[in-house]
């Protein structure tokens, strides 16, 4: 266990435990998979390959170009896989990858636990905010 100082009832870790490349990797991923877009694509995609008017069907509200901009940014992270069917018209599926399908169960989990501590969160904002109108009067 490193030795903790004190200061000002805060205590302090030993900077060599940060790894400020572990912090980059981290913030990096959050900010593709805390993409509102991107957790229902994947949701969407744990069902079975789709096609893109398919997805676009799905996800209701989502534009065809912010549809574009999140399969094209899952796919270079390599959670998405997109194919080609040389037909006429061409035919393209989309489908999550093995990296994609190991996604599902933490965004799964995610969602889930939102849906049910909804109703919580909206209470303890309630309260917090009254308080705070309480301080500002």
């Amino acid at each position: 266990m490193p030795k903790r100082r004190r200061q000002e009832g805060t205590s302090l870790i030993p900077s060599n435990l940060h790894v400020p490349e572990d912090c980059r990797a981290v913030s990096d991923v959050l900010a593709r998979v805390g993409d509102k877009w991107t957790v229902l694509v994947v949701s969407t995609l744990g069902e079975g390959p789709k096609r893109f008017n398919e997805l676009r069907r799905a996800l209701g509200s989502i534009s065809q170009r912010m549809l574009t901009l999140t399969l094209r940014s899952l796919e270079r992270d390599g959670l998405v896989t997109r194919t080609v069917f040389p037909t006429i018209p061409p035919r393209v599926d989309y489908a999550l990858t093995k990296l994609g399908h190991s996604l599902l169960e933490p965004v799964s989990s995610l969602g889930l636990w939102a849906r049910q501590n909804r109703s919580a969160i909206h209470d303890a904002r309630r309260r917090f905010d009254g308080a705070q109108n309480r301080r500002i009067e």
